[in-house]
């Protein structure tokens, strides 16, 4: 029996290496203009098949003037980035947030991936950027050479302005509707993807930073992760039954904290957290990174428990650069946050009674979950069948958060703060929009990445063109929030615009925050001084 695991361990390991060495072997080929055209047909005929709201930003007459045009420039023959330059824009076009198009790049085995990690962490992992008055700046420095402030201009990335570079990347990507917030949010954190994209995996960067009327340049090599003494041998220590026990129920423990609280592996840091302003615990503050790691029914639960207990009075819900996730955990979340029994989204619309079946139902897991996955898949198909409806309108429709709820026992009845920018999107979105519709809190910060109106996302498969392998991402659920807007195509606006200067970056100035806690000041003081305000 081993011998037949460590066969077949083999010949699995033999298919993968083989597979990503055909891949890199088509690389830079050159693709003939019938392929190409031919690619453009498929994705679109799959959109108008699968994509419930094709049209929701973009006439159809558009649409397709841009898709025959786009197949009128392609005139000789291309590589498949070449091709994916002029694809997505095209798709981008069609404003919504979550379609997305994935160029086809090298390629890496298990064994190059684990060389590469090892030579340490990349040169443009060691930087976050942001745009300010469209400058790009160093917010935050995790290189060697702290010389490099916050606070410095980014002018040169191996020799090309960072703004040009960025100006060309923002076409291959857009937000929902109309919105330009999520864009700026963006542009600093893609840049580096986009770049590797474009140019591959990088082991140096050349670094032009200007500070006042300074130039300084600067090569940012890999970063060596500290490894001193992972390679001694470890000192063998006889352990107790006792002391056994404790380190496996100290182990568990640990476990069920970072599920409960959605730790992240790749940033080294809690999803979600609680903590009070107080001593006295009047104040709270729930920072949610993401809805998308961990038990978060437990940490709702607990969460709001203590609020309850302390009780709480003012709770700031911070949803700053939350890029969403899922749909169960915020209708989980809004259940502690409504005042009322309430209806979280409106039916969600997609294009037929079998477009959820494109679904990556099999996607992910190990070889066991796969296979539990073949054996429950009539079930998940039955179930997703009978799921959707065709109302009068003549639409289907995919019935989920959409009939009423009750709030939970320990639903928060005090005062709320949420705050927004164009980094909260999706997910984070809907639950504000919810928040907004209702005037239950009062949004401090910038107009959300998302839109008020919902978007086009729930089940998300990734589509592989037949002749480039360019992969799309293709939404097939239109969700909508129970409360809406008449103005199309932006994000729920805040009551208080706060949006962070480069000097506060700099600083660490929490702006928004600082704005709450000076207004819960007023309104908490016996002689505040009401100031009505005019305009003009």
């Amino acid at each position: 029996m081993k011998k037949i695991i460590l066969l077949a361990f083999i010949s699995l390991l033999f298919i993968q290496c083989n597979s990503v060495k055909n891949h890199n072997k088509h690389l830079n080929d050159l693709l003939s203009e019938q392929k190409l055209q031919s690619d453009v047909n498929y994705i679109y005929a799959k959109l108008q098949k699968l994509h419930p709201n094709l049209y929701w930003y973009i006439s159809k007459e558009s649409l397709d003037y841009k898709f025959d045009s786009l197949k009128k420039t392609i005139t000789k023959p291309m590589n498949r980035f070449a091709f994916y330059t002029k694809l997505s824009p095209v798709l981008a076009s069609i404003r919504q947030g979550h379609l997305f198009v994935y160029p086809y790049t090298k390629m890496f085995t298990k064994k190059e991936s684990k060389a590469l990690v090892k030579k340490g962490v990349g040169p443009f992992s060691q930087f976050e950027f942001e745009v300010f008055d469209n400058k790009m700046y160093v917010v935050k420095n995790k290189s060697y050479d702290k010389s490099i402030q916050k606070g410095y201009e980014v002018v040169a990335i191996n020799g090309k302005n960072p703004m040009e570079l960025t100006a060309n990347y923002s076409k291959w990507f857009t937000s929902d509707g109309y919105n330009q917030t999520f864009k700026k949010a963006r542009l600093g954190k893609y840049l580096p993807t986009f770049y590797t994209n474009e140019n591959g995996v990088q082991d140096s960067v050349i670094y032009n930073f200007k500070y006042h009327d300074s130039i300084k340049i600067v090569t940012i090599k890999r970063k060596v992760t500290d490894t001193a003494g992972t390679n001694k041998k470890a000192i063998k220590k006889v352990l107790t039954e006792l002391e056994k026990a404790n380190i496996k129920a100290k182990k568990k423990a640990e476990k069920k904290e970072k599920s409960i609280f959605g730790y992240d592996e790749s940033t080294k840091s809690n999803n979600r957290n609680l903590r009070f302003l107080e001593k006295d615990s009047t104040v709270a503050v729930m920072k949610i990174k993401g809805f998308s790691i961990g038990n978060y029914n437990t940490f709702y639960e607990e969460s709001f428990s203590k609020l309850n207990q302390q009780k709480t009075k003012t709770l700031v819900l911070d949803l700053r650069n939350n890029p969403g996730g899922r749909l169960s955990e915020i209708a989980e979340l809004y259940s502690y946050l409504s005042d009322s029994t309430f209806v979280f989204l409106e039916p969600s619309e997609v294009v037929s009674k079998t477009s959820l079946f494109h679904a990556d139902y099999f996607k992910g897991g190990s070889l066991g979950i796969k296979a539990l996955k073949i054996v429950f898949s009539p079930l998940y198909y039955g179930y997703t069948f009978f799921k959707v409806h065709k109302k009068e309108d003549g639409k289907y429709y995919y019935n989920s958060e959409s009939t009423p709820q009750k709030i939970k026992k320990d639903a928060f009845k005090g005062k709320l703060y949420v705050l927004i920018n164009g980094g909260s999107f999706s997910a984070s979105c809907i639950i504000s929009s919810n928040l907004k519709g209702t005037n239950r809190a009062t949004f401090v910060g910038e107009e959300t990445g998302g839109a008020y109106n919902g978007t086009v996302a729930g089940q998300m498969p990734i589509l592989e063109l037949p002749n480039s392998k360019i992969k799309v991402r293709v939404g097939l659920v239109a969700i909508v929030p129970h409360f809406k807007t008449k103005l199309e195509g932006h994000g729920v606006f805040p009551d208080i615009e706060i949006v962070p200067t480069l000097d506060d970056k700099i600083k660490d100035i929490d702006v928004e925050m600082n704005w709450v806690l000076e207004d819960l000041k007023k309104n908490q003081s016996p002689q505040k001084e009401v100031i009505s305000e005019k305009t003009n």
